[in-house]
């Protein structure tokens, strides 16, 4: 049986959630900017230049410090994961949001969790330049995450069939230490424990070279050298010019499918989903028809329903898990396939902030929320596999009414105060 380490978790489930602020510089003319860990594009005050913020794996971030430059400083690596969990269990879903600090490097010796320091202090991002040591993560982000489902699964109804983490932000943040007898936290600049380390060997820790850079994308079209729009936190960046979409993949833009969903009233605002066609194994799911069956829709099958292939439907923006979990099942029995058009929304739309992998993460969860009757989950999920074959950005438009966005085909309605406060998860 494999060993499983302990960790302690800083856990925050409350709804005002706080994104950190990163200071940052301009790469084109050095100006100083302060950023949403959210965001992504880049847009200088002075120079007017703009980039794509990108990194290789996850985002490295340090707390500052006030201590003398000649001291010899330590950073300890901490993940940070913010997002949502969901895990069918029982006969139903069960989610919930947090927001975690947790040691990347099992130590006795340094706080177990960051607390409220990635809200509290503006963090910079590392770079190759930054001198001190720095510790090198042994905790995997993977072992991190069964932590969380096994701390999760504890409250939940047996059997546990599936997890799934979705729309998580992560990143390693780095605080800064320095040794003199003690360990001082460089932050406030006063010791962390009362007792000493003479027993404590520093040289003993591994430490990796901080040679991590972000990657500064263009943001003029590909395909026509036109200034792309996009909010600062979209994922997805437009081309009004040449009527294209684009989707940062490592270093480069890669474009992407995309349509729209024509608005039959009213003053509508148009939310992005994420139409996937998927290749399940071990369930009879490729049409319409076997969807009414699959989810027991009180419908007489017609004839040509098979001729219409099998879609899910995932929101392609973050939202409080309830809501997305019902959005998630309610469009995808819609199977919403009249009136698409290849053109981008001209009216207001929201932006792209649940990567489309994180999309395709949440699947397996969304057919479990339709699948009926409930009692042959347990037979069932366990045995389906479930891949994407392709994908394609689908705005559908949601009329705007006084407290509400409501959506005239399905006759769904979201409340805009939760659509306000998703920018913060």
């Amino acid at each position: 049986m494999r060993r499983k380490t302990k960790l302690k978790f800083c856990i925050n489930e409350s709804e005002n959630r706080i994104n950190f602020l990163i200071q940052h510089q301009c790469p084109q003319c050095g100006a100083p900017a302060i950023m949403k860990e959210t965001e992504r594009l880049f847009a200088c005050e002075f120079c007017r230049v703009k980039s794509y913020l990108a990194a290789e794996d996850v985002f490295r971030y340090m707390l500052p410090n006030k201590v003398a430059a000649s001291k010899d400083l330590v950073f300890f690596p901490y993940w940070r994961f913010k997002g949502m969990l969901f895990a069918c269990a029982g006969n139903g879903i069960r989610h919930k949001f947090v927001d975690v600090s947790v040691q990347a490097l099992v130590s006795q010796l340094f706080p177990v969790s960051l607390g409220l320091r990635s809200q509290a202090l503006k963090l910079k991002f590392v770079t190759p330049e930054t001198a001190g040591r720095f510790l090198e993560p042994t905790q995997t982000l993977a072992h991190i995450e069964q932590n969380f489902d096994d701390r999760f699964g504890k409250s939940l109804p047996k059997p546990v069939l599936h997890h799934a983490h979705i729309g998580e932000t992560i990143s390693l943040i780095y605080a800064p230490f320095y040794i003199e007898n003690r360990i001082y936290d460089a932050v406030l600049n006063r010791p962390i424990a009362a007792s000493r380390t003479e027993d404590f060997d520093i040289e003993k820790l591994p430490v990796e070279n901080p040679d991590w850079r972000i990657h500064f994308i263009s943001t003029l079209c590909p395909n026509c050298g036109w200034d792309l729009e996009g909010e600062k936190d979209s994922l997805v960046l437009l081309c009004k010019n040449c009527t294209s979409a684009w989707y940062p993949v490592g270093k480069k833009l890669t474009k992407i499918q995309f349509g729209k969903h024509t608005a039959k009233e009213g003053d509508a605002v148009y939310l992005p989903f994420w139409r996937i066609r998927p290749e399940i194994s071990g369930l009879n799911l490729s049409n319409y028809a076997d969807l009414v069956q699959v989810a027991n829709i009180p419908k007489v099958v017609q004839s040509g329903w098979e001729d219409i292939g099998f879609h899910f439907w995932v929101p392609a923006f973050k939202i409080r898990p309830k809501i997305f979990l019902q959005l998630s099942k309610n469009m995808t029995l819609s199977q919403l396939h009249n009136g698409l058009t290849e053109e981008l929304p001209e009216h207001r739309h929201h932006p792209i902030t649940l990567p489309i992998t994180e999309a395709i993460e949440s699947l397996k969860i969304n057919l479990a929320s339709f699948i009926k009757p409930k009692t042959k989950l347990a037979d069932i999920l366990p045995t389906i596999d479930i891949t994407a074959k392709s994908f394609v950005l689908i705005y559908v438009p949601f009329i705007e009414k006084h407290h509400e966005l409501i959506q005239p085909d399905l006759q769904f309605a979201i409340n805009k105060n939760v659509i306000a406060l998703s920018d913060n998860l």
